[in-house]
């Protein structure tokens, strides 16, 4: 019998404490915050928009356990589309990287072994946000991914959706920033 009551009180405290690592899981930015509009610097610098284009910089902790690669995405759900605007897919980033620094995706400095996926402006690199003059404010959704896979099943060329899909499929965890800009 107090077999069964150790074996209980050890499945039980391990699986909350994973349950409450995974939702200490956080982003952090020295560029941006949840909820506050975003820097010149990060503004793309195409389409009538004259920002720096810079990628923020960008930390993570506390992931959940079992974590074996991290992912990057930057998603705007307000874009005048069907589908939302993607920003930035930044994938196979080690599990031993937690930051990457201001300009990492212009400046060529992405952690070792990681790539990005083609945004919807078409490039191979962070775009920053450029919403239309006159709408209202743009949420973007800086999300960093914990995957339970160290590369994703999915090729260079691949699209954002294909890279989303296979995040989502393959993800244990996430942590988010929603800044916003407007024209």
């Amino acid at each position: 019998m107090m077999a069964r009551v150790l074996s209980a009180v050890l499945f039980c405290s391990m699986f909350f404490s994973q349950n409450v690592l995974a939702s200490r899981f956080s982003l952090h930015s020295a560029d941006m915050a949840t909820n506050k509009i975003m820097n010149i610097k990060q503004v793309f610098n195409r389409f009538g928009c004259h920002g720096g284009n810079l990628s923020p910089q960008l930390s993570w902790s506390y992931e959940p356990v079992g974590t074996k690669s991290f992912a990057i995405t930057v998603y705007d759900p307000d874009a005048p589309t069907i589908s939302g605007w993607w920003h930035w897919l930044l994938v196979d980033i080690p599990p031993s990287v937690h930051n990457v620094d201001t300009g990492a995706s212009s400046l060529g400095k992405l952690p070792k072994g990681s790539f990005e996926i083609r945004n919807d402006y078409g490039l191979k690199n962070f775009g920053g946000p450029c919403p239309p003059s006159g709408e209202k404010r743009h949420r973007y959704i800086f999300t960093v991914w914990a995957l339970k896979v160290s590369k994703l099943p999915i090729k260079k060329d691949s699209t954002a959706a294909m890279a989303g899909f296979s995040l989502v499929s393959n993800s244990i965890g996430k942590a988010e920033l929603v800044p916003f800009y407007r024209r």
